[in-house]
């Protein structure tokens, strides 16, 4: 069963004990997951966090009660809110209106099971990656850095955002390369899930940097730990393809190599994309990437996940 199937099932499970109470570690248990690993993979085939798709599926549930003669107040408890005011509140948030509104002049029909999308072709020309498997020390980074909500539009625009202001903006780049504690000049690229549960991240570009020197207050200063990594290397892309070829990279590790392999993602380890400077306003033919997914062996193996999901 692949990830897909496996996040389908759980879905439909959501949908079923949508007025229970839901949690991270309930889900990813129920699915065979670590819930680090269950957060991230969740994230990136939906575009939501866990437990922001469990709100907005409970105020999509509740809006189509509110054609019926319940109270307010009682849909409102129904799923997991406390308070008319908090319910409200997040109701507006959603749909622009109030609940009191939206019973008068709005009609909503119980919501569809969301159908997740199979996707066979994750790379320009198809071609299959196998990793090579590298086990690395902690690396500090200075550079810059912009926090996003984890949605995949946001992250993305925020992501996108950074990298270009990197090599455009004030000559940032020039400058930071030019600084006495830089270790190296290959560009990282990175994603720091700072709540998985309900989705928030921090995007970091910069260089490694030496240890022991005095960083200025200028730069955000991270360490990506010390781990084991899958390390992808996709084919060399034009500038036009870069993204699409990081996108495809990644789609493929979790939709692809996760399911089929041994391993499962670190959890606490931190993702990144490293680079010969593919961003670079230069015509080379093409640029040259890796991404290192940080790994550990996985404890339950894919095949009892069916047996879990059956019960």
């Amino acid at each position: 069963m692949c990830y897909i199937d496996i996040l389908q099932e759980m879905l439909r499970y959501i949908d079923d004990k949508i007025k229970e109470k839901l949690s991270v570690e309930k889900l990813a248990a129920r699915a065979g997951f670590s819930p680090f690993h269950f957060c991230r993979i969740f994230q990136w085939e939906t575009g939501y966090s866990i437990m922001e798709y469990v709100r907005l599926r409970r105020l999509a549930f509740a809006a189509s009660e509110l054609s019926s003669t319940k109270k307010i107040i009682d849909i409102a408890v129904d799923y997991g809110y406390e308070t008319h005011t908090g319910f409200t509140k997040a109701f507006k948030r959603h749909f622009g209106c109030t609940p009191e509104k939206c019973r008068l002049y709005a009609t909503f029909d119980v919501p569809k099971l969301p159908v997740l999308e199979k996707t066979k072709q994750y790379v320009n020309g198809g071609i299959i990656m196998e990793p090579k498997m590298i086990k690395k020390s902690a690396i500090k980074l200075a550079g810059f850095a912009v926090r996003s909500k984890a949605n995949a539009e946001e992250s993305n625009k925020a992501y996108s955002k950074l990298w270009q202001e990197y090599y455009t903006l004030e000559g940032r780049r020039d400058k930071l390369i030019g600084e006495p504690f830089v270790k190296s000049h290959a560009d990282y690229g990175a994603s720091i899930l700072q709540d998985p549960e309900y989705g928030e991240v921090e995007h970091v570009v910069g260089v490694e940097v030496k240890e022991g020197h005095d960083i200025p207050k200028d730069y955000h200063v991270c360490t990506i730990p010390e781990a084991l990594y899958a390390v992808f290397s996709p084919p060399p892309a034009y500038n036009k393809d870069v993204s699409s070829s990081i996108y495809g990279t990644y789609r493929y590790i979790f939709s692809e190599w996760f399911p089929n392999s041994e391993y499962e993602i670190m959890e606490n380890g931190i993702d990144f994309v490293l680079s010969d400077g593919f961003f670079l306003p230069y015509d080379e033919p093409r640029k040259f990437f890796d991404v290192y997914i940080p790994v550990v062996k996985r404890v339950r193996e894919t095949s009892n996940l069916k047996e879990v999901l059956n019960k």
